[in-house]
């Protein structure tokens, strides 16, 4: 599909709307068929700086559907990608309002800190290595603006890869001191088992994720920059929240993180 900038200004604008009202809209290709990945990209930066303007910072990118697990979940052959902005951290231990979401669900995943900025062009593992800073046990809170999660990869990536907020645990490890690859996690809704899973899970290595989201988004002139946030893909499936949930996520090595949800 090549649209122009004001089909692609009224996708964003029906995608903002959806999420300011939490009230989801159809599939894109129901409305706008032929749009494809490039497209959606572009429909997702004018959102973004939509939401820059207003104020918001960005602080971080995310890499999502990067596991077999969330493809096969959710339908898809490849990953997505999306930005991270300031309003959507939550503090540990803080509540989540079932009111400022839609249809929410959450992933555990190890999110990367890092000291410094990734190339834009060539992006590598070593590259990654070397750049961060730390590594953090983390629960992503997905949410999307497509009704009843039926989505497909220029929706997600249109929605900003389905984002919605996330919550970072406090104990920082660096990336020298684990095999990040052979992190195992579980994933626990009201203190029971919902979902288990190893870091291996994101790409092979999430470290791979990382270097896929510099290459892929440099296209777009998008860099991940020193002291910013990735997050490279869930270690296992997602799990649906309701009000009164909390979820606990438990890293080896990393620690756990919490959050609850009202």
């Amino acid at each position: 599909m090549r649209s122009a900038d004001a089909t692609l200004g009224e996708i964003a604008d029906a995608l903002h709307e959806a999420e300011s009202s939490r009230k989801p809209i159809e599939p894109l290709a129901a409305r706008w068929p032929g749009l494809d990945v490039t497209d959606a990209y572009r429909v997702q930066l004018h959102n973004i700086d939509r939401r820059v303007a207003a104020g918001a910072t960005v602080r971080g990118h995310k890499v999502g559907l990067s596991s077999r697990a969330m493809q096969e979940m959710m339908g898809v052959r490849e990953p997505d990608y999306g930005h991270l902005l300031d309003d959507m951290f939550v503090f540990e231990g803080h509540d989540v309002a079932m009111s400022e979401m839609i249809e929410p669900r959450v992933e555990i995943e190890v999110a990367f800190v890092l000291g410094d900025s990734l190339p834009t062009k060539g992006c590598n593992a070593a590259d990654v290595i070397r750049a961060t800073e730390f590594i953090l046990p983390a629960i992503e809170i997905i949410d999307s603006r497509i009704a009843d999660w039926k989505i497909g990869i220029v929706d997600t990536i249109a929605d900003n890869a389905s984002s919605g907020k996330v919550v970072l645990g406090g104990n920082p490890v660096r990336l020298a001191d684990v095999d990040v690859r052979s992190i195992g996690a579980k994933l626990l809704r009201n203190g029971d088992l919902a979902e288990s899973g190893t870091a291996a899970a994101v790409l092979g290595n999430p470290v791979t994720a990382v270097a896929w989201l510099a290459q892929t988004v440099s296209v777009f002139g998008v860099s991940l920059e020193a002291g910013q946030v990735v997050l490279p893909g869930s270690c296992t499936r997602a799990v649906p929240v309701e009000a009164n949930d909390v979820i606990r996520a438990e890293f080896e090595h990393l620690g756990p993180v919490e959050v609850r949800f009202t």
